[in-house]
């Protein structure tokens, strides 16, 4: 967890970190890193191709929440709300959605403006609906690098 301990710094000076991890432990340290210097009413965009590692991510996320059972993709629910960490957390796999109006029946502004933390799986999908502030975290493969090699891109987003 060393590692990640700047992120924070890197984040509130240059509103940019440039992550590299090289195992799936080193993505869920991530997470969890994140989620630790995470304030309530914080949204996170998770953006990546199929199988590059959000989840694992997520899960560090979780972790970091106090959250310790499962948490898996809610990719059929869309929306998987976890009460039991330190503060409300909302996640959401946007990737089935055919409409971004399905986002209000699923009540999407009491997570986004509420006293949680939300994550979003391919919130590129809603972007219409983001909040004017958010944390965008794009996670890429490189296989020239490795096969579990990881560059995560975490960066502030003031529209």
């Amino acid at each position: 967890m060393t590692e990640f301990m700047n992120l924070k710094e890197q984040l509130d000076t240059e509103g940019l970190a440039v992550i590299e991890t090289f195992c799936s432990e080193e993505t869920f340290a991530l997470g969890k890193a994140l989620s630790l210097i995470t304030e309530p009413g914080a949204v996170y965009t998770l953006i990546g191709d199929l199988g590059v590692g959000k989840t694992v991510f997520t899960q560090g996320f979780a972790k970091g929440l106090g959250i310790d059972g499962p948490v898996n993709s809610p990719t059929f629910t869309i929306l998987q709300i976890y009460q039991e960490g330190r503060m409300p957390f909302y996640h959401f796999d946007v990737y089935r959605i055919a409409d971004v109006e399905e986002m209000d029946e699923i009540g999407y502004e009491d997570c986004f403006y509420g006293e949680g933390a939300c994550l979003i799986e391919w919130a590129n999908l809603i972007e219409e609906i983001l909040p004017d502030n958010y944390t965008e975290i794009v996670i890429e493969k490189d296989l020239e690098q490795g096969f579990d090699y990881r560059k995560i891109t975490v960066r502030r987003v003031n529209r």
